[in-house]
């Protein structure tokens, strides 16, 4: 049970886990469960890249009522974000170093609350016989999320990998039709190897290469420059355009180029020969390797592309005691 005090609602929340150890190599394991959080995200998903990620608590301007895929019109009691969550998979020792796992997972998001991008009236009483969809500030919608994951672990004394590759979908539906919303990635593969070096381990040697297929966004279906109108006597015929003025489309069709980086990281421990609980940790890094231009974001008006980092060298040091 779940009790959130902001919005008034007692949450009841059952939730499941379960591991079969059918042998001493091979384990099924199943999860599942109600989820519910009472924050909402303030990131327009207008913008291809963000740098800052916002969250508020359960928004109350919300419409009254929200129609469902099959037609069914449901009455919004509250802000919060629900959703059941169902995994299963399995564990398998393949040697005393290496294992490998799988897992399968399907999420429905029940209630979820998202930006309205079709507010065009302000939320006032003069507005009451507009509806909702058109003058709050966020709207409700429906989803799912569902993929599978495959791990493949090496572990010895001196040596690690993890590798993972990630197949999945994620659909929204906004009471109008469906769409991919900004973080559906089909494909993502990442790598990452360790290895330490010397009698006492103070050298480690870790390499990391993430690749992942392109992210999608809106489209601009046009642009046009919005006449500035002040008064009511004004002429809009004649008074200079004040800024350019998007349309974008109402699905995510657009997709971004393929992601891929490799980054390199070098680790000297030294410890404290006087203090035993004192050691330091340099590392230099290369992040970026072989400087692959991923893209950052597309400037809609020049239609400049903007990179992110190129190769670029670090170098830290830590002190732990």
């Amino acid at each position: 049970m779940q009790a959130y005090s902001s919005v008034g609602v007692v949450s009841p929340e059952p939730r499941m886990s379960l591991k079969i150890n059918v042998t001493e190599k091979f384990r099924l394991k199943a999860a599942g469960g109600r989820f519910t959080q009472n924050f909402t995200s303030t990131t327009s998903d207008k913008d291809v890249v963000n740098l800052f990620y916002g969250f508020i608590t359960a928004p109350t301007n919300l419409p009254a009522n929200f129609t469902q895929p099959n037609g069914n019109v449901k009455a919004v009691k509250n802000g919060l974000q629900k959703a059941w969550h169902a995994i299963g998979g399995f564990e398998l020792d393949l040697s005393k170093h290496i294992s490998f796992q799988t897992e399968a997972y399907y999420k429905w998001f029940s209630q979820l609350s998202n930006i309205n991008s079709n507010k065009i009236f302000d939320d006032v009483a003069a507005n009451y016989a507009v509806d909702d969809l058109f003058k709050k500030d966020f709207i409700v919608e429906s989803g799912k999320a569902y993929g599978v994951d495959f791990v493949f672990n090496y572990t010895s004394d001196k040596f690690y990998i993890w590798a993972v590759y990630s197949l999945m979908k994620v659909t929204r539906w906004n009471g109008f039709d469906y769409y991919a919303p900004v973080f559906d990635r089909r494909h993502n593969i990442n790598l990452i190897a360790t290895y330490t070096i010397g009698k006492n381990k103070r050298w480690e040697l870790t390499g990391r290469w993430n690749l992942g297929s392109g992210r999608p966004f809106k489209q601009t279906n046009g642009v046009y420059e919005a006449a500035q109108v002040n008064q009511i006597d004004a002429n809009y015929w004649t008074n200079n355009p004040s800024s350019l003025t998007f349309l974008y489309e109402n699905g995510f069709t657009g997709r971004l180029p393929m992601y891929h980086r490799l980054d390199l990281n070098v680790k000297r421990i030294i410890e404290s020969k006087k203090w035993k609980n004192l050691k330091f940790e340099i590392t230099a890094g290369v992040t970026n390797v072989y400087s692959r231009h991923n893209i950052f974001y597309v400037n809609r008006v020049t239609n400049q592309k903007v990179y992110q980092l190129p190769i670029m060298p670090s170098l830290a040091l830590s002190m732990k005691f």
